[in-house]
């Protein structure tokens, strides 16, 4: 059974991994990029029990991951633009985690693609397009004959093109990643307030967040609820940094010192606008070809399962094609297997991106936010990932806990 996964990510590569040396399967990753140090990785994420670090797990790569990991990165600062802390949590250890560790993107896909032969990717493989019978047209020739071709593409997927002619839609929210390197030497102060963790700041629609890098470095980034060609409107190159960073000062005159040194200090931006495909988007299925990660279900970065969802997707789509591939009549199981771990998949992905929808819409569309919110977010982001009885029968009183300790927390900062 000869398999393709487009895409080199987090969520194509854990696919690869789990399905390394399994029986009657061959697997060939695609990655448009010339090499695995064409580009940064991005930030950090924090991996969750039963999604990122159950597909860890199942890829016999625990042992890895420990000696990457960093626990005191579950510190967590949920503040407004004054500096007000309405959630401070402290890093852990490995002994006294919350099952929410953090691991730097770069250093989690080093592991993933440290733990597959070399001859499984094939670099600089730009996808050109793919026609109606599966070929792979790339820049550098047509690949065919497979079983299965996997979009894990992206956002932006062409593989999506096959089942769909869905596109992702923007979701209100515009603004800039950038870098603090050497946080800890160069600005001290910057450094201590992230806590070696992340540090997330709402109001006024829009938001400051840091978050702590393995290196010591600082990843910032800055969003606002912003019409979709706010970057043709800016009197000035995105790319020019004092420009930049001249206009954000501007924007954000009136948030706690603390906080806009994470602007000042901020080097090499990177502008962004941030889409999402709907909740509850779905595709029909179509044989020999199906998506995972953000090709299947793009959301924005506001509650953290993205990742998460699409390493999900990974361990479940492994299990069905291993399913399909040890059985009797391969031919005719994999197409019903790929049926049933889709929709499968449609109902993780409306319940997450759900989540993060409410998150964003609470977050930064919601007058007086995080003051008037906090707790209705609290309370669904500690929830999201119960199961068992004893989780439904605690929730409406840790709901009620929320609601009365915010109240007097609120009392206690009003004005």
């Amino acid at each position: 059974m000869r398999i393709a996964i487009v895409g080199a990510g987090p969520v194509g590569f854990t696919l690869a991994r789990l399905l390394l040396n399994k029986p009657n399967i061959d697997v060939v990753v695609f990655e448009s990029e010339q090499s695995r140090e064409a580009r940064g990785q991005g930030g950090s994420l924090d991996l969750h029990p039963d999604t990122g670090l159950a597909a860890v797990k199942e890829a016999g790569l625990w042992d890895e991951f420990q000696k990457r990991v960093r626990y005191d990165g579950e510190s967590l600062i949920v503040c407004d633009k004054k500096l007000i802390r309405y959630l401070n949590l402290p890093g852990e250890t490995e002994g006294s985690s919350h099952g929410r560790p953090e691991i730097d993107r770069r250093s989690l896909r080093e592991m993933l693609l440290d733990s597959v032969p070399p001859e499984v990717i094939r670099w600089g493989h730009h996808l050109r397009s793919v026609d109606q019978n599966h070929n792979l047209i790339f820049d550098r020739g047509t690949e065919s004959g497979f079983d299965l071709v996997v979009g894990a593409d992206g956002a932006w997927s062409k593989i999506r093109k096959l089942v769909s002619d869905q596109t992702p839609n923007y979701s209100g929210m515009g603004g800039f990643k950038f870098a603090i390197p050497n946080a800890k030497e160069a600005f001290p102060d910057s450094y201590k307030l992230t806590n070696r963790g992340s540090l997330f700041s709402y109001s006024d629609g829009c938001t400051i967040m840091s978050q702590q890098i393995g290196d010591g470095s600082l990843n910032i980034g800055v969003w606002c609820t912003l019409p979709e060609d706010w970057m043709e409107k800016l009197p000035f190159d995105v790319h020019d940094m004092e420009a930049v960073r001249k206009h954000l000062t501007d924007k954000f005159h009136d948030w706690h010192p603390e906080l806009l040194n994470f602007i000042r200090h901020a080097q090499d931006p990177e502008a962004r606008s941030l889409y999402m495909l709907p909740v509850g988007w779905r595709w029909e299925n179509r044989p020999g070809v199906t998506l995972i990660g953000d090709a299947a279900h793009v959301m924005t970065p506001f509650a953290g399962e993205g990742v998460n969802l699409g390493m999900q997707d990974a361990l479940m789509l492994s299990r069905a094609i291993i399913m399909a591939a040890s059985s009797p009549q391969p031919a005719t199981q994999l197409p019903a297997q790929i049926k049933i771990f889709e929709e499968d998949l449609f109902v993780r992905a409306e319940r997450t991106a759900s989540l993060t929808n409410d998150s964003l819409t609470w977050l930064f569309f919601t007058d007086g936010s995080p003051r008037t919110v906090i707790d209705k977010w609290a309370l669904r982001i500690l929830t999201f990932h119960d199961k068992t009885l004893f989780d439904r029968v605690r929730k409406p009183l840790l709901a009620a806990s929320l609601k009365t300790y915010y109240f007097l927390f609120n009392l206690c900062h009003a004005g």
